[in-house]
């Protein structure tokens, strides 16, 4: 997770110094680097020490490491900024219905290639290789990433590789029940939050020697320290203030497409005779009325 969403985070679950610092710096981000300390200590009603303890909270040795950090996080995301859209509020409220399709195309389309521009092909591999090897494959994920990972299900099933979904309140259980020729794979976007499923699971799974395939956001975090591969989402959006996870839904659900593409591709021939395979008898009842789609069994 970037520095700009753990202080979004922080900003909204505390009710200290640490919210009113933290809204102001993401407020007025964009002019920090021309404010001394002083300058905002006096604006954010506090004092030079309370700056240095919010900096230390982040882990960071004090206000100056803190802010160089801060700004190089934000000049790197105006750099790879989508153009012409903002992800958190891709339309305005007098947006008619074009503009908002228009919009959302815009934006979906500039995700999936900033996803793309995060994949690393030795990772890919390497998470699908773990898939490819697995007796049983556990995916993790709170909502929407649950329904994402229940589409990735779906597909790894269709080419009869054995795959679950990790039910709310039988994660513990699952993951307990789990060994080394498993493998789990964890949807998270933030990434952190120990203690709170899904990334509750991971001491279990590194017990149980499970390999770890995590899907989650840029910068620093815990699911991403002990992850045998991480693949990235495009983490352009903040963690509360946005209409919708337009932006990362498109993200997370090319990282799982790729995936299985590429767990496909290893055995091509064989899993696409067990997907026409499965598709015959599961899906003999569906008719198509356009012709070029029709398909007699």
């Amino acid at each position: 997770m970037y520095l700009f969403q753990r202080i979004e985070e922080a900003a909204f679950k505390q009710s200290d110094a640490r919210r009113t610092i933290g809204e102001f710096i993401l407020e007025h981000r964009d002019q920090l680097s021309e404010l001394t300390m002083e300058e905002i200590a006096k604006q954010t009603f506090t004092s030079k020490p309370t700056l240095v303890r919010f900096a230390k909270y982040f882990g960071y040795s004090g206000w100056k490491e803190f802010m160089y950090a801060f700004n190089h996080e934000v000049a790197y995301h105006d750099d790879t900024a989508y153009a012409d859209v903002d992800p958190n509020f891709p339309f305005e409220a007098e947006s008619d219905t074009l503009e908002i399709v228009e919009s959302l195309v815009n934006l979906k389309m500039q995700s999936i290639k900033d996803t793309v521009s995060l994949i690393a092909v030795e990772d890919l591999n390497k998470a699908a290789q773990l898939i490819q090897r697995a007796e049983n494959v556990v995916i993790y994920g709170n909502s929407p990433n649950y329904f994402y990972g229940e589409l990735f299900k779906r597909n790894l099933l269709t080419i009869r590789k054995k795959a679950f979904m990790a039910k709310s309140g039988e994660c513990g259980i699952t993951s307990h029940s789990l060994t080394e020729k498993d493998c789990a794979l964890i949807i998270s976007y933030s990434g952190n939050s120990p203690d709170e499923n899904p990334t509750s699971n991971v001491k279990i799974l590194m017990r149980n020697n499970v390999p770890i395939i995590s899907i989650t956001s840029g910068g620093d975090n815990y699911l991403r320290d002990y992850s045998d591969v991480v693949l990235n989402i495009s983490s352009k959006e903040k963690l509360y203030s946005k209409i919708s996870n337009f932006a990362t839904q498109e993200s997370v659900m090319m990282i799982l497409d790729a995936l299985f593409g590429k767990v496909f591709a290893f055995d091509y021939e064989a899993n696409r005779e067990n997907k026409i395979a499965s598709a015959k008898v599961l899906e003999s009842k569906r008719q198509a009325t356009f012709k070029d789609l029709e398909e007699q069994f």
